[in-house]
C-alpha cells in the first residue's frame, strides 16, 4: 500500500475522492459544463506517488488543495497533483465511458506531506510554481462547492476511511508536464504558507 505523510506520521489511505469541475474559471478552461452538484470520481492508492513523473506521453498537471479524512472529518490539509491523460480523457468523455485510464494510473496522484487543518477551511488558498513562475492560484473561497458540502455530499453514498484524502479541483492554469520541470507547490492560510513541497518532472 502506497502511503503520505501526516504530521510527521505515515497512513496509507484507502482511496483518494476526486471533486471535478470546482473552479469556474477551470470549468471554461476545458469547455466543459457547469455541474448542477459535485462531479466525484476515484484514484485507487496505487496511484499515490511523492515522486512526479512526465511517464514520457502528454501528461498534464492540476493543482489542487487536498484534504485528509479522520473520523468523518475533514482534519488535515496538504497540496497535490492531479495527474491527466488528457487526450485520453477526452477521447472516454465522448463516448461516455469512465475516466480512469486517464485519471487513476499509476502515480497519477502526487502529494506533499499533510498538516494539521485550521479551523476555518475558508481561510485556505494553494499556490504552483512552474521553474519559479506562478501557473495556478486557487483559493477556497472560489469554489464552487465548499469544502463541508462536498463532504456531506460524497458520506451520503460512501464510507470515508481514516487516511482517505479528497482533491478538491483544480483552478484554472493547468498544462503538459514536462521533463526536467520543477515544481513548488504552496499551501497558504491567510496567505501565509503553512506547507510547501518541491518536485523534479522525471
Amino acid at each position: 500500500m502506497n502511503l503520505i505523510e501526516y504530521i510527521g506520521q505515515t497512513v496509507s489511505p484507502s482511496k483518494v475522492v476526486c471533486i471535478g469541475r470546482n473552479y469556474l474559471e477551470h470549468i471554461n478552461e476545458l469547455n466543459n459544463a457547469i455541474p448542477a452538484e459535485p462531479v466525484i470520481f476515484l484514484k485507487p492508492n496505487s496511484a499515490i506517488s511523492s515522486q512526479l513523473t512526465s511517464h514520457n506521453e502528454t501528461i498534464h498537471y492540476e493543482a489542487e488543495i487536498c484534504f485528509l479524512i479522520k473520523n468523518n472529518t475533514i482534519s488535515g490539509v496538504g497540496f497535490g497533483l492531479d495527474l491527466t491523460k488528457r487526450q485520453l480523457q477526452s477521447e472516454l468523455k465522448a463516448q461516455g465511458l469512465p475516466w480512469e485510464r486517464a485519471k487513476a494510473f499509476d502515480g497519477a496522484a502526487v502529494f506533499s506531506p499533510f498538516v494539521q487543518c485550521p479551523a476555518n477551511l475558508t481561510d485556505l488558498s494553494m499556490k504552483l510554481y512552474i521553474n519559479d513562475e506562478l501557473v495556478q492560484h486557487g483559493l477556497v473561497t472560489h469554489m464552487m462547492f465548499q469544502p463541508e458540502q462536498f463532504l456531506h455530499d460524497i458520506s451520503s453514498f460512501m464510507t470515508l476511511e481514516d487516511g482517505d484524502i479528497i482533491m478538491s479541483g483544480t483552478p484554472k492554469g493547468v498544462g503538459v508536464v514536462i521533463k526536467g520541470d520543477k515544481f513548488h507547490g504552496i499551501v497558504l492560510c491567510n496567505e501565509k504558507p503553512i506547507l510547501e513541497s518541491y518536485w523534479t518532472a522525471k
